[in-house]
């Protein structure tokens, strides 16, 4: 296959799907993925697509552009269940919690055992917990009005938020970028989340290694506000590790506060 020809096969993914992976670019295209990288390296000069952590972005990442809940939900779903798996080793026993909306925390309501509070404003997992939660797991729901993410979000949710505290928050992210920070293109769920981020005593970011480099329109919090990311594949940026602690599926656990005696 030409380099023209893998440049527009590359091209018409990033049109159907916001991201994409080097190793998936490679198998469908059937060349070797240095080959691909290169490929990318000269569209992402060329300014046609993002060059990021393990593959390549649409330039539209940059826009207002909000995915819903369905459609994200289909998105890497063996990463996000790992990366659920993983941050759920950082819950205690006793623990009031913050789920905040996203696939990636929709998937660790299946990981959570009591006792324990869970305070959300997802609606997709307050659903699912009412319908699934152990005993032992108490279930607040925020109120508020739904976003494309299926989160509660304004106003009504944002005061909520603000009246509680929390052990741990796990929120979800549209982008994490080592400089922009923790964004979405949702203005409203923005407010809302920075309500989550200044209510917790730790603030748990859930990202897979694709988000990384995607800046989106509202800033949520910044990475040195971060007290753990959890993702699937550590990201090249070496400012990460100098300001949060990066947990991956295959890397011990931070020390956790409340176990200091």
């Amino acid at each position: 296959m030409l380099a023209a020809d893998r440049h527009a096969a590359i091209l018409a993914k990033l049109g159907v799907q916001r991201t994409v992976r080097v190793s998936e670019l490679a198998e469908s295209l059937g060349v070797s993925e240095m080959t691909i990288r290169r490929d990318i390296d000269g569209l992402d000069a060329a300014g046609a697509l993002r060059k990021v952590h393990g593959g390549a972005a649409s330039r539209t990442a940059l826009s207002a552009l909000e995915p819903g809940f369905g459609v994200n939900a289909e998105q890497r779903t063996d990463a996000k269940e790992s990366i659920a798996a993983t941050a759920a080793a950082l819950i205690r026993p006793g623990m009031t919690v913050a789920l905040t909306g996203g696939t990636t925390t929709y998937r660790l309501v299946g990981h959570l055992t009591g006792p324990l509070t869970v305070l959300t404003n997802s609606l997709p997992a307050a659903e699912k917990l009412h319908r699934t939660a152990p005993p032992g797991v108490t279930v607040l729901l925020t109120g508020g009005e739904r976003s494309p993410s299926e989160a509660l979000v304004g106003p009504i949710a944002t005061a909520t938020v603000r009246s509680l505290n929390v052990d741990l928050c796990f929120m979800g992210a549209h982008g994490v970028d080592s400089r922009a920070g923790i964004t979405t293109p949702n203005l409203a769920e923005a407010d809302t989340n920075r309500a989550f981020a200044e209510q917790c005593g730790r603030l748990v970011v859930l990202a897979d290694s694709t988000k990384f480099g995607t800046v989106s329109l509202a800033r949520i919090a910044g990475i040195d506000q971060v007290h753990c990311l959890v993702t699937d594949s550590s990201p090249e940026d070496p400012h990460y590790a100098r300001t949060t602690d990066v947990l991956t599926p295959s890397a011990p656990p931070p020390p956790n506060p409340q176990d200091t005696p």
